[in-house]
């Protein structure tokens, strides 16, 4: 397959596998199998395909990121890799040869890197600027994946790759898992009113935002929609956020630049002004958070007493951890079921386990996923959220 022109496929740069920027790790889900497969408790379940992921890291996260990578790995799943224009190469060159030093990744060559860095400016709009280019770069590349969903360095998985495809086979492909009210509250004169300018779109040094002396009166030709940043989006309403056909994604685009963390408003609003979207929005956003009290501008770094209820939340991903906290130790042993610096297995591992093998150093046939019981969990939340979302007739309110 031809790579996009600033894409770089890891068997074509062999030192350099991985660029890491801003705040988001993001994922691309893929299911393509029409009819997809129900839950069923088997043991075993075949899928036509597999997911699609796109990460970013900050500068410093290169250990985290390739943590985290690991976590979520397996052959069927696409990654692309990009950092920031703040990283130093040699970082890049560092994660670079962590990840060539997993054999899986080496035969599959499944993962590819944007060559040429992009700026990012917290709670500007480079870091939204991003993401549409992440998605614009994958829609490119190839468009056999369903779900794209963005995580951050700070994220890490609660259920294993096999668990997650093995439910998610079951839903249906148009869905945007995305938590959104139009209840702004303090976030009104706070977030949207206020006029700000980020200097990441034009000068490469400077990293703080500007802010204007004058607010603007809130908009009256489109309704505005906030909410949790982190999203799974379908590929339908992505494709409509990148060729915008009706042009509301370029105009909304346009007016969110000018925002204080644009990206926890633009798809909300996005969608929900969307007659072809706006009824396709299930509110939530598959995450396990714990926020102080009262609440801070991020949630409470997670621990080793919040374990059980992060096991039991039925949540996909939960965040945010610190560096090395050992909580992340008892997800890879207890649910992951994952060595140190090796990928979580599934079905498609078949070496033996021990100290000096990687299960995952030989393989078979990569599209059959073995779920485990945390699909259980996931299915029955899931059931719960599409069982709401049934229940409404808008789901934009």
């Amino acid at each position: 397959m031809a790579l996009h022109p600033v894409l770089w496929g890891f068997h074509h740069i062999p030192h350099i596998l991985v660029v890491y920027f801003g705040l988001q790790f993001l994922i691309l889900l893929c299911f393509s199998s029409p009819q997809g497969v129900s839950f069923d408790g088997s043991s075993r379940a075949r899928l036509s395909s597999g997911l699609r992921l796109l990460h970013f890291g900050r500068e410093g996260d290169a250990g985290r990121l390739f943590r985290l990578l690991l976590a979520v790995y397996h052959p069927r799943n696409r990654y692309l890799l990009h950092i920031s224009a703040d990283g130093a190469d040699e970082e890049r060159l560092r994660l670079g040869a962590l990840v060539k030093s997993v054999p899986a990744i080496r035969a599959f060559g499944n993962v590819d890197v944007i060559g040429k860095p992009d700026p990012n400016t917290y709670m500007g709009s480079t870091n939204l600027a991003a993401v549409l280019r992440a998605a614009a770069v994958l829609l490119k590349v190839d468009r056999r994946w369903d779900w794209f969903v963005t995580l951050s360095a700070l994220d890490y998985p609660l259920i294993t790759q096999d668990d997650l495809s093995h439910v998610f086979a079951s839903v249906r492909r148009d869905l945007n898992f995305i938590d959104h009210t139009s209840d702004l509250g303090w976030k009104e004169g706070q977030r949207i009113q206020p006029i700000v300018v980020d200097p990441g779109t034009y000068l490469a040094r400077r990293t703080q935002i500007f802010h204007a002396t004058e607010k603007r009166p809130m908009p009256d030709a489109f309704r505005v929609f906030a909410g949790s940043p982190w999203v799974v989006l379908s590929r339908s309403f992505l494709e409509f956020c990148v060729f915008g056909w009706d042009n509301l994604p370029r105009t909304l685009l346009m007016y969110f630049t000018n925002v204080v963390l644009p990206q926890e408003v633009y798809f909300h609003s996005v969608i929900c002004n969307s007659p072809e979207f706006k009824n396709t929005t299930v509110n939530a956003d598959l995450r396990y958070f714990v926020w102080d009290d009262p609440p801070k501008m991020e949630p409470h770094f997670l621990n080793t007493t919040d374990y059980d209820e992060m096991v039991k939340s039925g949540a996909v991903f939960a965040r945010q951890f610190g560096k090395d906290e050992p909580v992340l130790d008892m997800i890879d042993r207890n649910i992951l079921m994952r060595g140190r610096n090796r990928a979580t297995p599934g079905a498609w591992c078949t070496g033996r386990k021990s100290w000096l093998m990687d299960p995952c150093s030989q393989w078979d046939d990569v599209n059959v996923v073995k779920p485990g019981p945390q699909a259980t969990m996931l299915e029955e939340s899931l059931n719960r959220l599409l069982e709401d979302w049934k229940s409404q007739s808008n789901t934009c309110t």
